[in-house]
């Protein structure tokens, strides 16, 4: 028997779903810095968290996983949710909102500024 009151939470969010998440990754293929790990694209609430072998050791000296971003979908505004990571904290920090994914993708992949890909 299906719960109707769990299936209907299941599919409130339009994400994270598999179109998205295959976007997401083929995007990913195209950024400027760190190009030589693999990062990995997980479904969280509302979106999607990308986490990558630290190379660079900045933030785990053991070259371990790290978080790098979370990508927000928030519906009520039909926007886009850029979240970096404090690691020193722990905590998830909201750098920008865009108006489509394309655009979130855009600037994730050009980390100018070096606030996701350290």
């Amino acid at each position: 028997m299906i719960d109707a009151d769990t299936s209907a939470a299941k599919f409130a969010s339009p994400h994270p779903n598999e179109v998205d998440c295959k976007r997401i990754e083929r995007a990913l293929a195209k950024r400027h810095r760190y190009r030589y790990v693999s990062p990995e694209v997980c479904p969280s609430e509302n979106g999607y968290r990308i986490e990558s072998p630290c190379c660079s050791r900045n933030i785990d000296k053991s070259g371990g996983v790290v978080d790098v971003a979370l990508l927000e979908y928030a519906e009520a505004s039909r926007t886009w949710r850029l979240h970096s990571k404090d690691h020193v904290h722990g905590t998830w920090l909201l750098y920008r909102e865009f108006e489509t994914l394309a655009q979130l993708l855009q600037q994730l992949n050009l980390d100018p500024e070096r606030i996701f890909w350290q």
